[in-house]
């Protein structure tokens, strides 16, 4: 079995396919799958989502049908032509086509109205004035039954008069609700005389102010999912005792276009990690963070700022696999699908983010080499670039240590160590300035041991990065650290949320210092810094202001971190 056939074999062993699989066979839907994505635009999409949104339109891709991009738009409150605009990029950058199938829940306003009436006719809705608190205390708790509501009894006639006035606005927000009249009895809350309407006087992003009463969510999710024609509704475990509502409506509304099935997954939890909108709005609503594209957040906008790459994102997505119970993913595995994906492609340079001056007091004064240095070893075709080597470098401060410790395999006085691309050198000396702080290293370099020539059979432990420092470009860089200390944030009910934050989550280098060949770097670019990490140019990055993010480590500190 080649690779090819393994990974179609896994595919077909979820438990969505497998379902979809007998649904074709029974000859359900006339042959067709139709998925969709249906976001609430109350804020910017987060890795959660796009496993959804990877999902949903990958088995419609397999399975030769459609898929729709639809914003149940319910809740003008909440809701933002900003938050439309991001998601429709993130899915974009997701490589999701929705070609000319993109909706919106507001476009069926009309009809819903229509169906809420048809409810009401058929005697399965009435409107209730009881309020916000006296609705829950009605509804009583799951272990025991609810009491019906004092309007429940209302007839038809009433039920339509006074849905109406709601329509035209002649009560106040919140007087009164159109309820559909299931069972208070029953065990599932969901099916206790759900809520089908409110009053709610709010500017729509798309309706303006024609409407006054706004469907709720699971009143308008599944009819629009009808409408649609949507073959398959796959949504998150969150949804699955929604479920017997969603089909109580296809069931008892009259001529519903079609009949879609819904079917729940896992949702995708990292640790480390709040995958809550309503936490990630109070993170950037407190200033926690720098907007919902922080490159700290889990957000898509974020994690595309940092560096991530949607290739990165869609082989994670497929490494968790479709499960039907919930559980956390390790971020480590997130963190490793960008490694791989950058390794094979990203661009090696030298960078110094924290700078030290070296200087080869035997190297020629002015002298200046152009040094040849692999671009990409994973991959031949990326070729070679040439990099300058001068009298005086800089080093990371981390790779000297006046007083080495047993196993520190790097520069310090006395020893030697091999420039990444150039020779070997030995430390002579050093100069501190007046605050005790190292200013200069002085090294002696020896010329016989330059990188390639076949004569230099000199050997060393270390090998270290450098930059030229009359041709180093400065620029800012910023590192990324995971945004919690805590592995389980939203599960930590002892503390608030800005309690757990990582006061280490983001350090910002202003004075470091590149190679010559990252001057021309644009916004989004991906490199290696060579022992340091991988990085990208910021969104904010200019030609006069250079900033680039530390994506991700070379390697997981974390897991060196947890073992002590």
């Amino acid at each position: 079995m080649n690779n090819e056939e393994s990974k179609n074999e896994v595919i077909s062993r979820d438990f969505i396919r497998t379902i979809i699989d007998e649904d074709l066979k029974e000859g359900k839907n006339s042959g067709k799958v139709h998925t969709r994505f249906p976001p609430e635009p109350n804020g910017y999409l987060h890795i959660g989502h796009a496993k959804s949104i990877l999902l949903n339109y990958g088995i419609s891709q397999e399975y030769g049908g459609k898929f729709n991009l639809r914003f149940d738009d319910t809740n003008p409150e909440k809701e933002e032509t900003e938050y439309v605009d991001s998601i429709m990029e993130d899915v974009k950058w997701l490589g999701v086509d929705w070609e000319d199938r993109l909706f919106f829940a507001s476009d069926y306003f009309d009809q819903l109205y229509a169906w809420a009436i048809n409810l009401i006719e058929k005697g399965l809705a009435y409107v209730c004035d009881l309020n916000p608190a006296e609705m829950r205390e009605y509804r009583g708790i799951p272990t025991e039954p609810g009491k019906l509501s004092p309007f429940r009894s209302r007839s038809v006639k009433e039920n339509l008069e006074l849905f109406e006035k709601m329509k035209n606005g002649e009560f106040p927000d919140g007087a009164k609700t159109l309820r559909a009249m299931i069972d208070m009895t029953s065990p599932n809350m969901n099916l206790r005389d759900p809520a089908l309407y409110r009053i709610k006087r709010a500017h729509h992003h798309r309706t303006g102010d024609k409407w006054c009463i706004y469907p709720m969510y699971d009143f308008a999710h599944g009819q629009s999912d009808s409408i649609e024609c949507i073959t398959h509704s796959i949504c998150t475990l969150e949804f699955e005792n929604h479920r017997p509502l969603y089909n109580w409506f296809i069931e008892h509304i009259d001529n519903m276009p079609s009949k879609p099935r819904q079917i729940e997954f896992a949702r995708l939890n990292l640790d480390y990690t709040v995958m809550s909108k309503r936490k990630l709005l109070q993170l950037v609503q407190e200033n926690h963070v720098n907007g919902w594209d922080d490159p700290r957040m889990p957000t898509i906008s974020g994690l595309r700022r940092r560096g991530y790459t949607s290739l990165s994102l869609k082989n994670f997505v497929e490494k968790t696999g479709v499960a039907k119970r919930n559980g956390i993913t390790e971020v480590t595995l997130l963190e490793d699908s960008i490694r791989k994906d950058l390794n094979s492609h990203a661009q090696r340079v030298m960078g110094v983010v924290n700078p030290v001056k070296v200087i080869i007091t035997n190297y020629p004064e002015d002298l200046v080499e152009e040094l040849e240095a692999v671009n990409n070893p994973e991959d031949e075709t990326m070729g070679k670039r040439k990099v300058p080597f001068s009298k005086e470098l800089y080093i990371e401060k981390e790779d000297f240590q006046e007083v080495p410790h047993k196993k520190f395999h790097r520069l310090s006085p006395g020893k030697e160590v091999r420039l990444r691309y150039a020779y070997i050198v030995m430390c002579t000396g050093l100069v501190k300035d007046d605050n005790g702080e190292i200013a200069e290293i002085h090294c002696e370099y020896d010329p016989e041991t330059k990188s390639g020539l076949s004569n230099s059979g000199k050997k060393v432990k270390g090998t270290i990065h450098w930059v030229s420092a009359k041709h180093a470009i400065d620029a800012e860089v910023r590192l990324y650290d995971r945004l919690f200390i805590d592995s389980d944030p939203s599960g930590n009910k002892e503390k608030e949320l800005s309690e757990l934050l990582n006061p280490k989550s983001l350090e910002v280098l202003e004075n470091c210092k590149l190679e010559p060949f990252l001057k021309n770097a644009k916004s989004g670019d991906k490199f290696q810094f060579e022992r340091r990490g991988y990085f990208n140019v910021d969104l904010d990055s200019t030609e006069d202001n250079l900033i680039f993010n530390r994506t991700v480590s070379l390697k997981d500190s974390w897991a060196k971190f947890n073992k002590k």
